[in-house]
């Protein structure tokens, strides 16, 4: 993965940050992309940072900004960013001008193996630590788990003991009790795209139209049937939990914590379902990098140390809501909403079987359009009842066109491609 050519600006662009203000700062300069709200910036100085041996200078930016020094820096071989923070995204094109931090010592932390070779890019070299991460988990009224089927462990579950726990619960109560977020902003199109897509092709692009594909469909078909009618109306899943319209759910922690917050002792939150090929699931990965420019290279390596801390993982949780991805216990004070999706994606992420689907990279104004394909394949196989072949072969042709549009490379699942990334 290479970075990709700079236009003549960059030069500009540098000269523009190395004669401002910014630049010259006392200590580290951490150059993030995440925490740029005020609040969190604020929080990030003061309760994470603050017990650094030596000083920082926190400085959060998002999107161009962000990348714009970055690339500069990087361009110029000097600089003043000592660690960059951004979304795995971010560091693709980046690849080239980071170090390789293989040989970092961590001492004893245990950090998410599944993130640390996401870390490295699509090359042999280590080119970011993991720092924190947000994603999608399973939600259970403990009502339900009586209905489970014989033998299933909730926290290993696959797509067939779902399909056979809906129907269960279905059969039981005398309505449909599995509940999915397929209403007008509901996130339906991320289950589709890193969830079961992964789960059951190991891709998300390449694989689209295949038989793999075609299974994946009508395995979520056969689950459609023991779901509640009432979710092409949800956007979030937290409120028909609540009422018990459902008693099990998918959707982002964030669209769920109120359930869990309300009522702590009535809902669990667990992994999503394996397939064939692994535990699908759509990490929004966050990490920490230094720069081949950074100035103290040695304060640099103490600060990404620093930051994989349990500690201090503990604190950025607090600062960001973004979850851990070391072995770090949450504390009891934290908010019922934290402890329970916590227990979950901690199971799920490290997971023998763990199989990440990342956000889309590189399709910039297409990234609509991109989820819209998902949408529209739900709409017409699962909700109008549209051979599944044939709706895949006309979607494929769709998807092709924004991938070669885009010029796109693949993500995880998908085997990184030197061009757009291509549908088989």
């Amino acid at each position: 993965m290479k970075m990709k050519q700079l236009p003549l600006l960059v030069g500009a662009a540098l000269t523009a940050v190395l004669s401002s203000n910014v630049v010259h700062a006392d200590g580290l300069v951490f150059w993030s992309g995440q925490a740029a709200k005020v609040e969190e910036a604020q929080a990030m100085r003061d309760q994470v940072l603050s017990g650094f041996e030596g000083e920082v200078d926190f400085q959060p930016n998002e999107g161009g900004p962000w990348m714009t020094r970055a690339e500069a820096e990087i361009s110029a071989g000097k600089g003043q960013i000592a660690v960059l923070g951004a979304l795995h995204g971010n560091f693709t094109t980046l690849a080239d001008g980071l170090m390789d931090l293989s040989s970092l010592d961590l001492g004893d932390v245990q950090m998410n193996e599944t993130f640390m070779e996401l870390g490295k890019l699509g090359t042999d070299e280590l080119k970011y630590i993991p720092w924190m991460q947000a994603t999608y988990v399973m939600a259970a009224n403990k009502k339900a788990l009586e209905h489970l089927p014989e033998g299933a462990d909730v926290m290993a579950l696959s797509y067939d003991e779902l399909v056979a726990w809906a129907k269960n619960m279905a059969e039981a109560t005398g309505s449909p009790k599995f509940g999915f977020p397929a209403g007008p902003d509901g996130l339906k199109h991320r289950f589709f795209q890193g969830y079961l897509y992964p789960s059951f092709t190991n891709s998300m692009v390449t694989k689209f139209r295949s038989a793999e594909a075609v299974t994946a469909w009508e395995t979520f078909k056969e689950l459609w049937q023991y779901t509640n009618p009432g979710s092409t109306n949800y956007n979030f899943m937290q409120e028909p939990l609540i009422t018990e319209e459902v008693w099990v759910a998918f959707d982002h922690t964030a669209r769920l914590a109120n359930a869990f917050n309300e009522s702590p002792d009535d809902f669990i939150a667990f992994p999503a379902p394996a397939g064939p090929t692994g535990r699908g699931f759509m990490p929004v990965v966050a990490g920490i990098a230094i720069p081949k420019s950074a100035p103290d290279v040695e304060g640099s390596m103490e600060l990404v140390k620093y930051l994989a801390q349990p500690s201090t993982q503990i604190e950025t949780l607090k600062a960001t809501s973004f979850f851990p991805v070391v072995d770090a216990e949450l504390p009891a004070d934290m908010p019922a909403a934290v402890q329970i999706s916590g227990e979950a994606i901690a199971a799920m992420s490290g997971s023998a079987d763990a199989n990440p689907g990342l956000l889309p990279v590189g399709l910039g104004e297409l990234g609509g359009q991109f989820s819209q394909v998902y949408k529209d394949a739900f709409e017409r196989i699962v909700l109008a009842g549209q051979d599944v072949q044939t709706v895949l072969d006309e979607q494929a042709e769709t998807l092709r066109g924004i991938m070669n549009d885009a010029g796109a490379p693949c993500w995880a699942p998908d085997e990184p491609s030197d061009g757009p990334c291509p549908v088989e």
